[in-house]
């Protein structure tokens, strides 16, 4: 009976992966060599053991993914991932009270509140310490922009990750070696036949709260090579100068004009 419980957990874990885990756009990101690859439901991620946050995250919001419940922040540590290799709950603490960061999600838990999975959006490998200015204002107003799009019956695929250009600040609270992020990356793209259009944003974590997100527009090369990955290494050559090279190809669409 245990047997065959254990193959009907698996079984519906494979059915509800199934439904959501088309995580990536023209394959997922290449460039990162260092870390662990992590596939879930919600999101696919790359760890960096070195700087315990993922170097990028991606996932695919549609119409069936948000407009679920509210959701609870109930912070776990990665249970596949080594204790090494990530933070856990108690190393956030006294963060916002000391360098004024929220504990902000990489994936948004709100682009994925209407899934089974939601609560793998907490673990501690999709979360950095963000600026809590730019966490809960140009940020977050660009991943309500995400979503408005897709609420018109879009569907967009996302890779985001943090920059390393600038010494930030460091947790207060915790003994493991770390480093913040400076800024991050967001790359938001749709893909509607053989056609692919995608903007790019970068934000600081010296963003102001009332920061416009519109103003951070940057082609998705300039976002490539800040950051070391190729976002969409499936894309083709022929295709890649369009889609990478120019501004504006979702920027309307994200509420922006």
């Amino acid at each position: 009976m245990r047997n065959l419980q254990r193959h009907l957990a698996i079984a519906c874990s494979m059915v509800s992966a199934a439904a959501y885990a088309d995580n990536c756009l023209m394959e997922c990101p290449a460039g990162v060599n260092n870390g662990k690859t992590i596939t879930r439901s919600v999101y696919t991620l790359k760890n960096n053991a070195t700087t315990k946050f993922a170097d990028w995250v991606a996932y695919h919001v549609t119409t069936k993914t948000i407009s679920g419940p509210t959701r609870k922040r109930n912070w776990k540590t990665d249970p596949s991932l080594a204790d090494g290799n990530t933070l856990e709950p108690s190393d956030y603490k006294n963060a916002y009270a000391t360098i004024h960061t929220d504990r902000g999600h990489q994936v948004p838990l709100a682009s994925f509140s209407n899934t089974p999975d939601w609560a793998q959006l907490n673990f501690l490998s999709n979360i950095t310490p963000q600026s809590s200015a730019l966490n809960q204002g140009p940020w977050n107003k660009l991943e309500n922009a995400v979503r408005q799009y897709v609420k018109s019956g879009h569907d967009v695929y996302v890779v985001s990750g943090p920059l390393y250009e600038s010494y930030f600040a460091s947790l207060p609270n915790t003994d493991k070696t770390h480093t913040i992020p400076s800024g991050y990356f967001k790359v938001i793209a749709e893909k509607s036949g053989s056609t692919v259009k995608a903007s790019a944003f970068i934000m600081e974590q010296t963003a102001g709260r009332y920061d416009d997100y519109c103003d951070t527009e940057v082609t998705v090369n300039e976002a490539e090579q800040r950051s070391g990955i190729d976002f969409m290494p499936g894309l083709s050559v022929i295709d890649e100068p369009e889609t990478e090279g120019t501004l504006g190809g979702l920027i309307a669409e994200l509420g922006c004009s």
